[in-house]
């Protein structure tokens, strides 16, 4: 355990460096929305330090996990940057900037907004430490079961999130869709696939963490899904959903809320 954290330390002192350096662009730029785009590879600047902290040859598990890692990272940080660009500032953050005054928001963003972030980040990404510390496995050959388990899950909730992202991306691009619902394809089975897609991925990541024989470093999988169901994700996007969208009561009455089902007649 105490190899664990003199390692996971050092990943909470680069994150914090490097969004503080992101939070020191926003101020000029008048724009923390910039710090969403970064969730993503913020999770990859983790891993990749957690396996140069350790200062070891990536053995089969720890560049398996670094890929599947970069991938997820990368396409959620290039979507989220495409998704934002040139819409301004995210009304969240602007709602802030009113409250706080645009003379005070800028030092009021640091903590509230860029090191609560970098902070979560941290918390969360134990299994890129646990999957890449004490591993046995030398070859791909030596990789067992739950790192296939691992594999399946991690594919199963990138498929998910990474096309519910484009069928919602294509549904909107539409202008005979304004103010509809999508409720087909991947939106068909839950009411938030994305971000279901998401928690699988990080219950991928955490299985490597026990295949590795770190099984508490998987706790960070269990952080990620209590953010995303009871925090960011689902709980503060129905309240809005339930108020603003027509149609919504009936299709949350026949539609999983979070894990993929089969809808209700």
């Amino acid at each position: 355990m105490e190899l664990f954290w003199s390692h996971y330390w050092v990943a909470l002192a680069v994150a914090a460096a490097a969004m503080t350096v992101l939070w020191a662009v926003s101020v000029p730029l008048r724009n923390a929305s910039i710090v969403d785009p970064f969730w993503g590879p913020g999770f990859v600047l983790c891993g990749f330090t957690y396996w140069w902290s350790l200062g070891r040859e990536a053995d089969a598990r720890a560049l398996l996990v670094l890929t599947l890692l970069t991938l997820w990272g990368l396409r959620l940080g290039l979507f989220l940057a495409w998704r934002n660009h040139g819409k301004g500032e995210d009304f969240r953050y602007r709602k802030f900037r009113e409250d706080f005054g645009p003379d005070r928001y800028w030092w009021y963003s640091l903590p509230s907004v860029f090191l609560l972030q970098g902070l979560l980040m941290w918390l969360i990404s134990s299994p890129l430490l646990g999957a890449q510390l004490a591993t046995p496995a030398g070859s791909f050959a030596e990789l067992g079961w739950i790192d296939a388990c691992a594999v399946a899950i991690w594919l199963l909730g990138f498929v998910f999130e990474a096309g519910a992202d484009w069928q919602l991306a294509r549904f909107k691009s539409d202008p005979a869709n304004r103010g509809q619902l999508l409720s087909s394809g991947f939106w068909r089975w839950t009411r938030h696939p994305n971000y279901f897609g998401d928690a699988a991925v990080w219950w991928g990541f955490g299985l490597f963490a026990v295949a590795a024989g770190r099984p508490l470093a998987a706790l960070g999988a269990v952080a990620m899904t209590a953010l995303i169901v009871k925090v960011s994700g689902v709980a503060l996007l129905e309240t809005s959903l339930r108020s603003q969208k027509p149609g919504y009561a009936e299709y949350a009455r026949r539609t999983s809320a979070f894990i993929p089902w089969f809808p209700k007649r």
